[in-house]
């Protein structure tokens, strides 16, 4: 008897469903990893080699790209930081305006004008300042400058639009003070140095380090009492006659910028009235 043989199409579909029920049975899950990881493994050589030749091809560009943003980047700090020395300088500017109209509210029988020091003395044997206020503000020789601190010195030379501050470091400087609390008078010497001290103190004052310095107000120069400075040290010598003392500054002359000048302050030279030695008294 002759066996009939099946059609073609009907083996692939009795196959294919017999796979099928394998594979749901999970029957199929070992060949199909046997088979697919050759396959999974080449793919990724594949991307990785992809990936490798697009990034190569790309790195001159975000190379460039990262240069020009370094730059900007760079500007922007150098822009940044040029705003930021501005906004110090301003700050610093408003911290000396804000004492030097503390000194002012301080003494408020003084009437003042603001300048900036524009110019120093270039010789190390003269202690002065070059302000920018001159004859054309109503600056005149005589007129007692100060800082937030302290007593700076006295406008000895005016033009127009500037004048010259002769400081009280200046060895030519000569200050009236008063040492507090003992109420002791001296003379305030400048040195070529710009040391300053006391002359004619008495041995038996009683002057101790940290005292304060002020004007007395005595020889018309300067008004009485603005701070100096302090006593730094004390010394008697033996079959001296006066002591010798040394004085710290209030003012930071090397830092200054801006002063006060009094403008309402008359000095009165007092050198014809007092007598010289051999002179005859009328």
């Amino acid at each position: 008897m002759r066996v009939r043989s099946l059609p073609s199409w009907l083996i692939v579909a009795l196959l294919l469903t017999g796979l099928l029920l394998l594979a749901w049975g999970g029957y199929l899950a070992p060949v199909v990893r046997l088979v697919s990881a050759p396959v999974l493994q080449a793919q990724s050589a594949v991307v990785r080699y992809v990936t490798a030749v697009r990034d190569y091809l790309r790195t001159p560009t975000d190379v460039q790209a990262l240069r020009r943003r370094n730059q900007e980047l760079e500007a922007q700090v150098a822009e940044l930081q040029t705003q930021v020395a501005l906004l110090q300088q301003q700050v610093a500017d408003l911290s000396l305006y804000a004492a030097l109209l503390d000194f002012a509210r301080a003494h408020p029988e003084h009437e003042y004008k603001t300048a900036q020091v524009i110019g120093r003395d270039p010789s190390p044997f003269l202690h002065y300042i070059i302000i920018n206020l001159g004859s054309d503000d109503g600056i005149r020789p005589g007129m007692p400058v100060v800082s937030a601190q302290g007593l700076v010195g006295q406008v000895v030379a005016v033009i127009p639009r500037a004048a010259r501050v002769r400081l009280i470091t200046d060895p030519t400087s000569r200050v009236s003070v008063r040492v507090l609390p003992s109420n002791t008078e001296a003379l305030l010497m400048g040195s070529v140095t710009g040391d300053l001290s006391l002359d004619l103190v008495p041995l038996d004052a009683t002057i101790n380090p940290g005292d304060l310095v002020v004007t007395a107000g005595l020889g018309g120069a300067y008004p009485p009492n603005i701070l100096v400075g302090q006593v730094l040290s004390t010394r008697r010598l033996a079959h001296a006659l006066f002591q010798e003392v040394a004085v710290q500054p209030a003012t930071p002359f090397a830092d200054l910028r801006l002063v006060l000048v009094i403008v309402n302050f008359r000095p009165v030279d007092i050198a014809p009235l007092i007598p010289t030695p051999g002179a005859t008294t009328p």
